[in-house]
């Protein structure tokens, strides 16, 4: 292990012990628990657009794409943005960092659960049950109609998008609402979204909550990772629990990783600091 100097030192002693002794863990993630995989870093136009060239070219911001109105208005764009997402997602693996949270979730007594802003389906990819998830922005990996003509929502595992990554627009078939043949869209919450169907979302918030209300006498953790402030929603809903149940928080964030008092800060990014706090097994416990 590389030398750690000896305050920091001490709060990951604090953050590892404090995992140890957890009887549930309460894993809230943000666009920072990706990018150790090698997911792009989209904070700022800056970091978004080396990510995307073409769109640097036409100087369209991931605010002003990730916007639904681009479906009605050029599809092929929109579906260029988003379809090279989803093809991404499918290839990149997730960290060992990911395993490692499965790993002391499984010896947890009352288990473990996972809020995520994230849409990658990375969590799902290392392994975590699926009705342990709540994807508060909704999932790329599965679509609904644009209009919607309904409330339906479908797995996207049968459409295969392709993108010319020149011009980042879609040069293939665009995926079509299975009912009424209209365009199809992830089902994911973007900016100015009246049309987003959230009912998958709600189901999965629907399992949180039972499962925050069966933690009772426990001694529950929140690891928070890679949330920032900018959309606040991890971050609030880690406080909230912690408060809520009396858990310790454990923040983890290279840039903003303030925490209310009491609780842990760790300003490292997320295979460093999970690799620092928790073992590669659970029978493995030298730190």
């Amino acid at each position: 292990m590389t030398q750690i100097d000896e305050p920091r030192g001490s709060v990951i002693a604090e953050a590892a012990a404090a995992v140890r002794e957890a009887e549930a863990l309460l894993i809230t993630a943000g666009a920072g628990m990706g990018v150790d995989s090698g997911l792009p870093d989209f904070r700022g136009d800056t970091g978004f657009w080396q990510a995307y060239p073409p769109f640097a070219r036409l100087g369209l911001s991931f605010v002003e794409l990730a916007n639904p109105g681009w479906f009605a208005r050029d599809p092929e764009l929109a579906w260029g943005f988003y379809g090279h997402r989803l093809n991404l997602y499918r290839r990149v693996a997730p960290h060992d960092g990911f395993d490692r949270l499965l790993s002391r979730g499984a010896v947890c007594p009352g288990g473990l659960f996972v809020f995520t802003s994230n849409v990658d389906g990375q969590f799902q990819r290392a392994g975590f049950p699926s009705d342990r998830i709540v994807e508060c922005h909704g999932s790329i990996h599965h679509l609904q109609c644009c209009t919607p003509c309904g409330r339906d929502i479908w797995p996207a595992d049968s459409e295969q998008i392709e993108v010319d990554e020149s011009s980042m627009r879609a040069v293939s078939g665009l995926p079509k609402c299975p009912h009424c043949g209209s365009l199809a869209r992830p089902n994911v919450l973007m900016f100015g979204d009246w049309t987003w169907v959230h009912d998958r979302t709600g189901v999965q918030q629907t399992g949180l909550e039972q499962w925050l209300e069966e933690l009772a006498g426990l001694r529950v953790v929140v690891i928070e990772i890679g949330a920032g402030s900018a959309v606040p929603t991890v971050r609030l809903t880690s406080e909230r629990a912690a408060l809520i149940l009396g858990a310790r928080l454990i923040r983890i964030n290279p840039r903003e990783a303030q925490v209310p008092p009491g609780q842990v800060s760790l300003e490292m990014g997320a295979v460093e600091a999970l690799s620092s706090i928790l073992p590669a097994r659970e029978d493995d416990t030298a730190m």
